[in-house]
């Protein structure tokens, strides 16, 4: 592992996490506004629908802008009455924080591939929803070359 300091991969996961505002609609059901993120909008009947649909949408965004190299905001905290923490699938947030990682190192995709051994094509992948899969051994050699810190806990 490398001797400089090091961030753990979780906190990159965390780093996914948008707050949502949600409130009550004055015809019934909740609103769910993710102010971070333009245009990032849905509802639901109960909070509990309302939350269960911003997980979808967030990932749903999140994804999208990912995969046509947009700019990501990142999400600032919010202590407010009405705002709930929400994080992306899983398959969305492992892309989103090594592409992060990366561009905090200040590195090219081209340029880790190099340290990993592999074509920046196959590297692009780890930094693609829905394409990057990587086994816990790649995650490790992954966070070893972008100075992280490999952790998993039991929820």
């Amino acid at each position: 592992m490398n001797s400089k300091p090091t961030r753990t991969l979780t906190q990159g996961f965390a780093s996914c996490a948008y707050w949502a505002r949600i409130t009550k609609q004055s015809g019934g059901g909740y609103l769910v506004e993710f102010p971070d993120l333009p245009g990032c909008v849905t509802e639901g009947r109960t909070v509990r629908d309302a939350l269960a649909n911003a997980h979808e949408a967030l990932s749903g965004w999140l994804f999208v802008a990912l995969k046509h190299g947009d700019s990501i905001p990142v999400g600032r905290t919010r202590r407010q009455r009405g705002y709930h923490r929400v994080t992306p699938d899983l398959d969305v947030a492992v892309p989103l924080a090594i592409l992060s990682a990366r561009k905090r190192r200040g590195l090219t995709q081209v340029a880790v591939a190099k340290e990993l051994g592999i074509t920046q094509q196959a590297y692009r992948k780890f930094e693609t929803p829905g394409r990057s899969n990587p086994t816990l051994k790649t995650l490790e050699r992954i966070a070893d070359v972008l100075g992280l810190e490999l952790t998993l806990r039991a929820a």
